[in-house]
């Protein structure tokens, strides 16, 4: 795991990720994002700051049929219109506030967020990592997809469970919340960039110790 956050890193550098002018924000996004491109999310993102809607409490009480026109853009916007708006409610309703509910510890700070409709794994560690500050590390498809490819096991990483690869990656690396947010960053990057469904492996940062790279020299094998 450290050879490949290093050789990424090398190559991007350090990537300020997750974007977000505030933690209520990157809640947002992260639940937006599923099932749509980053650039839609952000148009969403716009459509609420613009309409000065970007507010835990605006959310939780805003028509749900005003959620969704500003939300349109992210794609699947009735069902996160209404999880948006049944989350937000429930936050407030728990917690007291948001800033109660980030200052769980990260175990029931986990345990809350997958207790809410609409929020699986990877976006309750998203929203734990990038909008709590606590150090756990998001597994997502390029996650699976990179490793799979590197290890040339790719079967066994598309079906390993969740917390099981989480521990894998968790276990390789020092656990520091710079170092996590920064990691993953780098494997989205490489994930939109080179390892794609058909990989570009010959410029791949990582097709030096790719056993997928390597076996295949670069060249993605005819089906």
């Amino acid at each position: 795991m450290k050879t490949i956050y290093r050789l990424l890193k090398k190559r991007f550098g350090f990537l300020n990720w997750w974007p977000g002018d505030s933690d209520f924000e990157i809640l947002v996004g992260a639940i937006l994002t599923q099932q749509t491109s980053w650039k839609n999310v952000e148009k969403a993102v716009a459509n609420l700051k613009d309409a000065h809607m970007l507010d835990i409490s605006k959310i939780s009480e805003c028509d749900i049929d005003y959620l969704q026109q500003l939300v349109h853009p992210a794609g699947f916007y009735r069902q996160k219109a209404i999880r948006l708006k049944e989350i937000c409610s429930a936050i407030i309703k728990d917690y007291d506030g948001f800033e109660n509910f980030l200052s769980l510890d990260a175990k029931n700070l986990r345990e809350s967020l997958l207790s809410m409709k609409g929020i699986g794994r990877e976006t309750a560690d998203s929203i734990i990592l990038y909008a709590s500050g606590k150090p756990v590390f998001v597994v997502d498809a390029y996650t699976r997809r990179i490793l799979g490819r590197v290890y040339r096991q790719e079967e066994a990483y598309r079906n390993i469970g969740y917390d099981e690869l989480q521990k894998e990656i968790e276990s390789g690396i020092k656990k520091d919340l710079g170092l996590y947010k920064d990691f993953h960053a780098q494997m989205v990057q490489l994930g939109k960039d080179y390892c794609l469904k058909k990989p570009l492996c010959t410029n791949c940062p990582l097709n030096g110790i790719c056993l997928y790279s390597i076996h295949n020299n670069g060249v993605h094998p005819s089906k």
